[in-house]
């Protein structure tokens, strides 16, 4: 039976009920079975229905299920901070657990501004972040966020501390002749220009997602950008933020998806798949040197959230952790990753209307265009993403299509990020029906 009290995502959406999960699959109240390729958005990275996860968390829920991070701390989250830290790049030394990905850059956010206040630096007060970027929807999240179409009726409340700069997509921005390389120093030196014009004491942050996952579909940075952008934030005391809450905790290949850039941040965010779905949970880390300020000085980090360091959400985290350990998730990360790219190429790479495929791991993309010579996206106004999610889900695929993925208005692209367990079987089904809802979105748009 259907709410008339629910205020759903959109008003005018008939949605299917979900009232099962088995493997890989969501089951609806019909009966139907739809293979989840998109992890709903990249979270379900264990897949669905009874495990050792959920297990676990019944286990914490029958011990204690809430104890107020004001009062005591918990075990789950003291031993979660310890096994996240023994993996985390170097540097990295403290754990701040939140409920997800946007609670967790607006705590980093506001500890490279806290941090800065602490050793007397409080001139530094501006954040760069990159255009086609996203970080959250609470408002400051979003005013880092550089997708134009998210933020624009909200405007008018966005903080005016937050600046851009151009996006690292290569095969989309790319100069005639330019080499990858080439083309990544030039985009990475926008942020020196950009620290200049604001002025070098003025400036706190630099935040990117080392693939950027919704607002333009698992693009990763060329070799050479991050090293660079790295070094430029070195050279003008800046602190870097990586945004990993989409592309982290084993979703690209690796459990930081820094790893293979090869630069260590100073404040790094996570969330989605280290609750895999089953407990919202999050988490901003941090430098030594960065709590070790804080800790010098005022000792009381000014933020937090009512939900903090939840014990049954850490507990579960713990069990994800468990779980790639215990089947090696990250090496079938890589295989599937590797299998799924190639099957994507083969059937698609020659589709007249697919114009790049692209990604690491189990974080891929395919983006849109109707002519694939002068890489021009559809006409927004023909909808193309929403007809292929319409038709992907006739035929039993959960994928994640968006669009504005040149500019926030025009181009389309679809995510994949199906959960860490599939199987060789299910990269050949999730091929096959996305070919089928493929035809019939482009049929549309071209009647």
């Amino acid at each position: 039976m259907r709410s008339r009290h629910l205020f759903g995502r959109h008003t005018r959406a008939d949605l299917p009920v979900a009232v099962a999960g088995e493997g890989p699959y969501l089951i609806d109240a019909e009966g139907r079975r739809y293979l989840d390729a998109c992890g709903g958005a990249a979270v379900s990275c264990l897949g669905h229905g009874r495990n050792p996860v959920t297990e676990a968390a019944k286990d914490q829920l029958d011990r204690m299920a809430y104890a107020h991070t004001s009062f005591f701390t918990s075990e789950p989250a003291e031993e979660l901070a310890d096994r996240l830290i023994a993996l985390a790049p170097q540097g990295i030394e403290r754990v701040y657990f939140v409920s997800g990905g946007s609670e967790a850059t607006e705590a980093a956010m506001k500890l490279a501004r806290q941090y800065f206040l602490e050793t007397s630096q409080p001139e530094r007060r501006h954040i760069i972040a990159r255009w086609q970027s996203y970080h959250g929807n609470t408002l400051g999240a979003l005013s880092a966020g550089g997708n134009r179409w998210r933020r624009g009726q909200f405007e008018p409340l966005l903080s005016g501390a937050m600046h851009h700069i151009d996006a690292c997509h290569y095969w989309r921005f790319a100069e005639e002749g330019e080499g990858p390389e080439e083309y990544g120093l030039r985009v990475a030196n926008q942020l020196e220009d950009k620290i200049l014009a604001l002025g070098p004491e003025t400036v706190a942050a630099f935040i990117a997602e080392p693939v950027v996952g919704a607002t333009m579909g698992a693009v990763p940075a060329v070799p050479g950008y991050f090293q660079r952008i790295r070094e430029i934030c070195d050279r003008y005391g800046v602190l870097l933020i990586l945004d990993e809450v989409m592309c982290g905790t084993g979703r690209t290949g690796t459990l930081f998806a820094s790893e293979q850039e090869g630069i260590f941040p100073d404040m790094v965010c996570i969330a989605k798949g280290i609750g895999a779905g089953i407990q919202p949970l999050g988490a901003m880390l941090c430098s030594d040197r960065i709590f070790a300020a804080v800790e010098a000085g005022s000792g009381f980090f000014q933020h937090g959230h009512t939900y903090i360091g939840h014990p049954v959400a850490t507990r579960a985290g713990l069990a994800v952790l468990d779980e790639f350990e215990k089947h090696d998730l990250l090496s079938n990360v890589r295989e599937m990753g590797n299998r799924l790219m190639t099957a994507l190429i083969g059937r698609f790479g020659n589709r007249s209307h697919v114009g790049d495929i692209r990604g690491r791991g189990l974080f891929l993309g395919l983006e849109l265009v109707d002519n694939r010579m002068t890489k021009t996206p559809f006409d927004p106004s023909l909808n193309l993403h929403a007809r292929i999610k319409k038709a992907a889900m006739a035929e039993g695929l959960m994928c994640y299509p968006m669009g504005g993925t040149v500019d926030g208005l025009r181009g389309d692209h679809i995510l994949l990020a199906p959960p860490y367990t599939i199987t060789e079987e299910h990269v050949g089904e999730i091929v096959d029906k996305l070919d089928r809802a493929l035809d019939v979105a482009f049929e549309q748009v071209a009647a």
